[in-house]
């Protein structure tokens, strides 16, 4: 099974979907999200506030948290190559990876 994870900037919330005036990029990323489980993809999502051990656990983010800051956040990765940073993944780059 192909697995996405997504290392994310704070969050209030688990999905970051909450609040009088959620991010809209946060709603597509769940709408995403859903349509990756459907074709069998993994996702875990991570944010440095609540799982920052996750984040030291692996070397790629620890590496472009050093390099970038956390401007670089959120980082995607495919079965752990980088699909983006800086921004959340498209279903597209996601979805096309490996097909």
């Amino acid at each position: 099974m192909r697995k996405l994870e997504i290392y994310e900037p704070p969050l209030c919330c688990p999905t970051g979907v909450c609040g009088p005036a959620p991010d809209p990029a946060l709603a597509t990323l769940q709408e995403n999200i859903l349509r990756w489980k459907k074709e069998g993809i993994a996702v875990e999502r991570m944010a440095i506030n609540q799982a920052p051990q996750r984040f030291m656990a692996n070397r790629t983010v620890v590496d472009l948290l050093t390099r970038e800051g956390q401007e670089v956040l959120p980082i995607a990765l495919l079965d752990g190559k980088v699909v983006c940073k800086g921004t959340y993944p498209t279903y597209d780059q996601v979805a096309g990876e490996g097909t």
